[in-house]
């Protein structure tokens, strides 16, 4: 299944449009949205062609448009673990407030509501599938012709060769993290669904030989941390914890339970692993209504909170490349994509907003079921109060790309 949204490309570029005409140049008296400033005159902005963003722009767009779609995967197979980020229906029938399958998440998806936290693909949807890139090129990032499928939709043989989608709204790396609001599938209990696979896939191919020999070579990919923060340290009610630990020895606990469970994946033949770092959660319609930012375009105390544990995790990378030499980690580092993405939404479009696109529910942060959400979704960073939208999620994957690449 090929999957683009050509309403992304009508929305960014006419038809007569050569790549240097796309971006318009950004007015200094015009600014709808105070988080994401405009430049102040076309010479800065013509200085800013030679930027590394500019650059990246230039080469993915070039990338992108040269790919043909006929050539093989990267890899065989791909493994998604994580949260509501990554999240493709495995949280449907669970007793949970952290669920969204129904309208209008999925509005720009052929299939309607999956399961999927925006209204279209995620970033590990679009790192796995054809992606489309806001300026009109489509192109190939890991070249999987079908969304990889959730473990709660019982996979078949076939499918569970091509990957296996783990990850759960709400969960976190403890499992604790996200409870308050009904279940969900925390980290540990993905990789026990992880097993179950991978036994499978023994009694497939014939042996464990064969079935780690395969499994060695499929991509593993993680983004956890997230809702240990949102749903469990920051929550007012989380007051003990706090007391507990301080910012620093909240992320040491964090990436000391992160470790055994990437060790873990690795026991059961993962060999290329690349793991998010946690983005500026502080940025989010969510926390920015609940908190204040006190003029701030964000709620920095948050996004500063995090930082502890990106640092940690980015050590913990370079042990596990040491201990494990017959592995390949790469580090995914979210707070510098979350950024980029922002500013291809300024260089890309007159109007950026950094509100939720859909009525959000005041409780869960969720789109209210059944309501009309925005029409001009390519100008929104947040499809709900938590998630982006589809296509800041399809800007994010070529960001993420060239690290997961130097693993494949």
């Amino acid at each position: 299944m090929r999957y683009i949204n050509h309403r992304y490309f009508i929305h960014f570029c006419h038809p007569t449009s050569t790549f240097f005409s796309i971006i318009p140049f950004p007015s200094s008296t015009h600014n709808s949205n105070p988080n994401f400033p405009e430049m102040g005159s076309r010479r800065s902005f013509l200085r800013s062609w030679s930027s590394p963003l500019f650059l990246f722009v230039v080469v993915v767009a070039l990338a992108a448009s040269s790919a043909d779609g006929s050539r093989a995967p990267r890899v065989p197979c791909y493994f998604i673990f994580g949260d509501s980020l990554y999240d493709s229906g495995n949280n449907n029938n669970l007793n949970t407030s952290a669920k969204v399958n129904y309208s209008p998440y999925g509005i720009d998806l052929p299939a309607g509501p999956t399961g999927r936290f925006s209204n279209g693909q995620t970033t590990a949807d679009a790192i796995a599938i054809d992606l489309l890139i806001s300026f009109g090129y489509a192109g190939e990032i890991l070249g999987f012709k079908d969304f990889i499928p959730p473990f709660a939709s019982n996979p078949d043989d076939r499918q569970i060769l091509v990957g296996v989608n783990y990850a759960s709204g709400s969960a976190g790396i403890l499992v604790e993290s996200g409870k308050q609001g009904g279940d969900n599938v925390d980290l540990s209990q993905q990789l026990r669904n992880h097993e179950l696979t991978v036994s499978r896939i023994v009694e497939i191919l014939g042996s464990k030989v064969a079935a780690f020999e395969y499994l060695g070579q499929c991509l593993y990919i993680c983004d956890s941390g997230n809702n240990d923060y949102i749903n469990n340290y920051i929550l007012p009610q989380s007051t003990a914890i706090r007391n507990q630990y301080n910012p620093d020895q909240f992320a040491a606990l964090l990436i000391t339970q992160y470790s055994a469970q990437i060790i873990r994946l690795y026991e059961l033949g993962a060999r290329k692993v690349a793991l998010a770092g946690i983005s500026n959660i502080g940025c989010t319609p969510s926390l920015i209504a609940t908190l204040g930012t006190n003029g701030a375009p964000c709620v920095n105390s948050v996004n500063q909170l995090v930082v502890p544990f990106n640092t940690r995790l980015k050590s913990l990378i370079s042990q596990l490349k040491l201990s494990y030499p017959d592995a390949k980690f790469a580090y995914l580092d979210s707070v510098r994509v979350g950024t980029l993405v922002g500013a291809v939404f300024r260089f890309a479009a007159f109007r950026i907003r950094a509100t939720s696109c859909c009525q959000v529910s005041t409780v869960t942060g969720l789109c209210l079921p059944n309501t009309v959400p925005c029409s001009q979704r390519p100008s929104y960073l947040f499809w709900d109060a938590f998630h982006p939208t589809e296509l800041a999620n399809q800007l994010a994957a070529p960001l993420f790309f060239p690290a997961i690449q130097r693993i494949l």
